[in-house]
């Protein structure tokens, strides 16, 4: 049975990986430590195909070290110990530790990344563990702190109509066949920087016609064979979290022609609506905030509009509120205040709360002078009166510091004429 074109054209050696020349360039830190012999455990984080599982592979045949492989989907903890046990008795006293490579690390439950913690301290195998999913959240901290984390790339459009090139005059079965690019725009743009589905594409493509056939590749033609959305992507995986980033990170920027672009990126991804509505919600409160407190009252009626009306109606509320809070003043002072509150208590710890703002629901309680002394602020004019609302330790601590915008201007300034000389 033929292989697949995607496996037919795996890279056997660095001089034939194509892309990543951070890692594996002259100057790489994978190519320095490939000729110096020595590995350190480490995990790859990057999107689907980009040659994660390529780079374990070509860096164990070039060192000939053994070489285990484990995919987190399939295996337990008795698999792992397994492994650790039969890296332990192969080894002879100078040789490398052998490689166990881990594809989808981050599917590993605690209990198998902590199995694997002792065997790489000590050095009984070297860890290259593959991962879509942000290390830091996914990778449990102490095995973590044992590995390097290099970033893998999507793989940029020179790489690609490299590896196209490659494929079809390198290939034993292509390069055997006419076949001609004439439109690279489809091909590449189903790929989404991701080899295996470009090679995918382009094997399909090549299938679809008789072997002495002459082939002319064009976009309508990718297109019409593949017949689906080349714009969706993993709701679950790394894109996922970028592009939702880019969208907060436009509002924040007030750039209301990105955020829309980004938030249509999310539609035609199939992103979950009430996702997208709760992430608004956020940004309305964090980055827009006392500018203009109105953005709260749009990005909850969005989310109840979604709510309500479902798809594909619910993109005009989102868009509604998207534009609306990227061309809103921004102010993040609320953000900061609390965060700055938050940063106070757990510094100085459960502090008493003054007497007088102590409720006093039993007599005892009353006797022991449980809120003796509160001043009712509506039994005073102007609804105010100056009295200690902080623990006695921090009355002269400001967490909220407000921001220059309208809003906030007139909420300081009636806050000055309150408390002579602490809002100046």
């Amino acid at each position: 049975m033929t292989k697949p074109l995607a496996e037919r054209m795996r890279p056997k050696t660095l001089d034939e990986y194509i892309g990543q020349e951070h890692l594996v360039g002259p100057q790489g830190v994978l190519r320095g430590m490939i000729e110096s012999g020595h590995i350190a455990s480490f995990i790859l984080w990057g999107p689907p195909g980009v040659g994660k599982t390529t780079l374990a592979q070509i860096i164990a045949n070039q060192l000939k070290i053994p070489f285990y492989t484990l995919s987190a989907v399939s295996c337990g903890v008795k698999d792992v110990r397994e492994v650790i046990e039969r890296a332990r008795s192969n080894r002879f006293f100078q040789s490398a530790a052998p490689i166990l490579f881990i594809d989808e690390i981050h599917r590993f439950s605690k209990s198998q990344q902590d199995s694997l913690l002792a065997a790489v301290e000590t050095g009984v195998l070297t860890l290259i563990g593959a991962t879509t999913e942000n290390p830091s959240f996914e990778v449990i901290r102490p095995l973590l702190s044992r590995c390097q984390v290099y970033v893998l790339e999507s793989l940029r459009k020179e790489d690609l109509l490299r590896l196209i090139d490659r494929a079809l005059h390198e290939d034993v079965e292509l390069s055997q066949r006419r076949i001609t690019v004439d439109e690279d725009t489809a091909l590449l743009r189903y790929s989404g920087g991701d080899a295996r589905k470009l090679l995918n594409t382009l094997d399909l493509v090549a299938n679809a016609f008789p072997p002495d056939a002459e082939v002319h590749i064009t976009d309508s033609l990718v297109e019409r064979l593949l017949q689906q959305n080349p714009l969706a992507y993993d709701k679950e995986g790394e894109q996922h979290y970028d592009i939702i980033s880019a969208y907060i990170k436009s509002i924040r920027g007030s750039d209301p022609d990105a955020a829309l672009y980004w938030l249509a990126r999310m539609i035609e991804g199939g992103e979950d609506p009430k996702f997208i509505a709760r992430r608004l919600l956020i940004a309305a409160a964090e980055d827009v905030g006392l500018a203009n407190p109105n953005a709260l009252l749009m990005a909850n009626a969005a989310f109840d509009a979604v709510a309500k009306i479902g798809w594909p109606e619910g993109r005009i509320p989102l868009a509604e509120a998207t534009v609306y809070l990227a061309a809103s003043p921004k102010s993040n002072s609320a953000y900061k205040a609390i965060g700055e509150a938050l940063s106070t208590v757990r510094q100085t710890g459960n502090l008493p709360v003054p007497l007088h703002l102590r409720n006093a629901p039993t007599q005892l309680m009353a006797d022991l002078g449980y809120g003796a002394d509160y001043k009712y602020a509506h039994d005073f004019k102007g609804h105010f009166v100056d009295q200690q609302y902080l623990p006695d330790e921090l009355t002269a601590s400001r967490f909220w510091k407000p921001q220059p915008n309208r809003h906030e201007d007139g909420l300081a300034q009636h806050l000055r004429q309150l408390w002579k000389g602490r809002y100046d």
